[in-house]
């Protein structure tokens, strides 16, 4: 192993992520969108999203002022000119007003604007002239590669509104998107759809960037230039053996002194975070990538598929069968629960 203990990785003044391992965390990631769609629709209206799991849901609001209604029933208002990214998707409503009923999105009227956005004009010439909103939105794959795990610590809503004093050069990318969704000029399906791919991409980097909530404790860990280089490590090698002496010597630190402060910092001992890392990855392999429960065995390390059973079991809940029976069934499984040991 090399010896890692003479030189950190550079940390941003204030405190903040070191740039490579935010590049890092960002390299593998994947969000692209599938399934776009251009609505324009007048007051009262109700829209309802099923969002596929294993999927983010992307909003921008051109025109108009919208309510979001979120899976967990807070209630968000989106102006003209926001964007909103659901990163896990889920059932959620867009409303003109809270006590509006909801029709389903997949039950509008659509025509094809081109391969990948359709567009739904749910109102009358009229209406739309005089009081409309007009809403871009978007469904997405969204993969982290091996930092995966992390989407189930992500906000149920990530708004864009909360980083512009951060970040203020999405402003531009935001007028863009509100231009070409309102004057609706050639080819303005495709450049909506790719200002789209790139702000829900900003989104995601301003969230690893600052962290909150659930995630604070990765958030501190990468903060920490040394203990960063033990996070990103077994993020990319979670099925590796390994040992806490071998983990210590990737901070550049005794043993007593690595186990201490990654405790302190994450909440748990490395053996655990490791665990839990291995068993998230597994129930999105297992459950939305259909692979067999022996295979996301061996690639995390694990010599015996029971031992490995009992493991996901600890942690998720249930047995990676029943994860994988409900994925093919349709059934959307539960999430880690974070037990492990």
């Amino acid at each position: 192993m090399h010896d890692h203990t003479s030189e950190s990785p550079p940390v941003r003044q204030g405190g903040q992520l070191s740039s490579d391992l935010v590049s890092e965390l960002l390299m593998g990631m994947r969000l692209v969108g599938v399934q776009y769609r251009r609505i324009e629709i007048a007051p009262p209206f109700g829209i309802s999203f099923g969002t596929v799991e294993g999927r983010a849901q992307f909003h921008f609001v051109a025109c108009g002022s919208v309510l979001l209604r979120s899976a967990s029933g807070v209630t968000h208002v989106l102006e003209a000119g926001s964007a909103v990214l659901l990163p896990r998707g889920g059932t959620h409503d867009l409303l003109s007003a809270p006590d509006v009923g909801s029709r389903d999105v997949e039950a509008f009227e659509v025509a094809s604007l081109c391969r990948t956005v359709s567009t739904i004009r749910a109102c009358s010439d009229d209406t739309c002239r005089t009081k409309r909103a007009v809403i871009f939105s978007g469904r997405m794959e969204f993969d982290l590669g091996s930092m995966h795990p992390l989407v189930a610590l992500m906000p149920e809503v990530m708004l864009v509104s909360t980083l512009l004093d951060r970040y203020p050069e999405m402003l531009p990318m935001l007028e863009a998107m509100e231009r070409e969704a309102r004057a609706e000029r050639a080819g303005f399906a495709g450049i909506l759809a790719r200002l789209a791919d790139v702000v829900a991409a900003f989104i995601v980097r301003a969230w690893a960037e600052c962290g909150c909530g659930d995630a604070a404790g990765w958030i501190n860990a990468l903060r920490d230039p040394r203990l960063g280089r033990v996070i990103a490590a077994l993020h990319r090698d979670p099925g590796r053996n390994w040992t806490v002496a071998e983990l210590a010597a990737e901070m550049g630190s005794s043993r007593s002194v690595f186990a201490e402060r990654f405790l302190a910092v994450t909440g748990m001992t490395p053996v655990r975070y490791l665990t839990e890392l291995r068993m998230r990855l597994a129930a999105q392999w297992i459950g939305r990538d259909r692979l067999p429960v022996e295979t996301a065995a061996y690639r995390l390390g694990y010599g015996s598929q029971a031992a490995f059973s009992r493991a996901f079991k600890r942690v998720v809940g249930q047995p990676p069968v029943s994860v994988r029976a409900k994925a093919a069934a349709g059934t959307p499984s539960s999430a880690p629960q974070g037990t492990a040991s």
